[in-house]
């Protein structure tokens, strides 16, 4: 594990995340304002890369900003029941079945209009006319 002080380019290379994201995250509440150096420079901790790796992860796992918010507020309470956490990742991985079956409802109708193509002119286009209006 890292020891020491980082900088916002370090923290932003270290844990793949753009420095104006880490601002962003600052500035919502997610990381907490870091202490300034003399020359007014940000100087981040172990804690803050390790609190910004979970915030990645849970934004790679498609979390909302609230999500992660209410998780990483949950994660400061150690002695606390898992039983909230829990809801809210049964919450997203509903919100994410939700969109997997739009997703495949969209694919079966796309096909279906490829599938339908006669290879002829633009003018008897199956696929443009579907698309077009009314």
């Amino acid at each position: 594990m890292a020891t020491g002080s980082f900088s916002i380019g370090d923290l932003a290379r270290a844990t793949g995340t753009k420095v104006e994201t880490i601002r962003y995250y600052e500035r919502s509440g997610l990381l907490p304002p870091p202490p300034r150096t003399g020359g007014n420079y940000r100087a981040y901790g172990d804690g803050d890369l390790m609190r910004l790796g979970f915030i990645r992860r849970a934004r790679d796992l498609g979390f909302s900003l609230a999500q992660v918010r209410a998780l990483l507020d949950l994660a400061d309470q150690r002695e606390r029941s898992c039983a909230a956490v829990d809801a809210i990742a049964r919450e997203h991985l509903a919100e994410v079945d939700r969109k997997l079956a739009g997703l495949a409802a969209l694919r079966r109708e796309l096909a279906l209009l490829i599938e339908q193509c006669r290879h002829g002119t633009v003018a008897e286009c199956r696929i443009l006319e579907a698309l077009g209006p009314g």
